[in-house]
């Protein structure tokens, strides 16, 4: 071959490299773009459900740091929605974590209504949301800390219930009262809890109760007491026989399942289960 093809095919390779390495930066150029707009998209996204909740979204870096990424000595709690932690945040607060499990019953409705229910309701006896995350498969409630942990603890607790005299009693029914009278006639919405009963009822330090568990709430409109479901859900034993039977919840299905919860108080016994000191078995 002689000098100038030889040429020729130099400069065709060099213009061949050239285009390679073009097609590859612009490609680059393409990926990360599309990766910005992605990020942006999702933060987009975030804001979006931030405004819908109206509360404030955690990292979850912050979340792992504060429950020593779910520790099991930080686990104090779990139920149908998943496993509760506490946790420390960087300022010194205590927090309880509540995280959906993957594998529960409860999915993002259930989620996203006791967010909305409990962002609209300020009372002292009712339970603080603090804010929450959400991305894929992972949705984390954070709620403020409660030390003595669930009324239930107590009042089915041999030991502990020696602690509550009658004086702390009443103060306890009468904070799941005052609660219960704000969800059905002073708050913004009439909420119906639906899910009333001795585990959903938290104390604080100074042993003040706090309903928690809006998951199951309904709210309904302008004078409207109650409403109908076809798909009845609850505890056994706090359900009223109109809401069990016929799918009826309203305020009075309510007071109901409060009412249950206060002779529970009272007489330290579960609502469900058979006691009699000559028959054990």
């Amino acid at each position: 071959m002689d000098s100038s093809g030889l040429v020729s095919d130099t400069g065709l390779k060099r213009k061949k490299g050239e285009i390679l390495a073009v097609s590859f930066s612009l490609l680059m150029a393409m990926i990360l773009l599309g990766l910005i707009l992605l990020l942006h998209t999702r933060k987009k996204k975030m804001k979006l459900k931030n405004k819908e909740f109206e509360l404030p979204l955690f990292q979850f870096s912050t979340i792992t740091r504060a429950t020593n990424n779910f520790s099991v000595e930080n686990k104090i709690g779990e139920g149908g929605y998943g496993h509760v932690y506490k946790g420390l945040l960087e300022d010194g607060q205590e927090i309880a974590v509540k995280r959906l499990s993957r594998t529960s019953m409860q999915g993002f409705d259930e989620f996203k209504n006791e967010v909305i229910y409990i962002a609209k309701l300020q009372h002292r006896n009712l339970v603080r949301l603090l804010g929450c995350f959400i991305q894929g498969e992972e949705k984390i409630l954070i709620y403020e800390y409660m030390p003595n942990k669930s009324l239930n603890s107590y009042i089915f607790d041999q030991t502990k219930s020696k602690l509550l005299d009658w004086p702390k009693r009443f103060h306890i029914i009468n904070g799941i009262a005052r609660g219960l009278l704000y969800l059905h006639q002073d708050s913004r919405l009439r909420i119906i809890h639906r899910d009333l009963k001795a585990s959903n009822v938290l104390l604080d330090m100074e042993m003040n109760p706090k309903i928690s568990d809006f998951g199951l709430a309904r709210s309904v409109a302008g004078n409207e007491m109650g409403a109908k479901t076809r798909h009845v859900v609850g505890t056994y034993g706090y359900m009223s026989p109109e809401y069990a039977v016929d799918g009826l919840f309203s305020v009075k299905s309510d007071v109901f399942s409060f009412g249950v919860l206060v002779l529970e108080i009272v007489c330290c016994k579960r609502n469900r289960g058979f006691v009699h000191q000559d028959h054990n078995l």
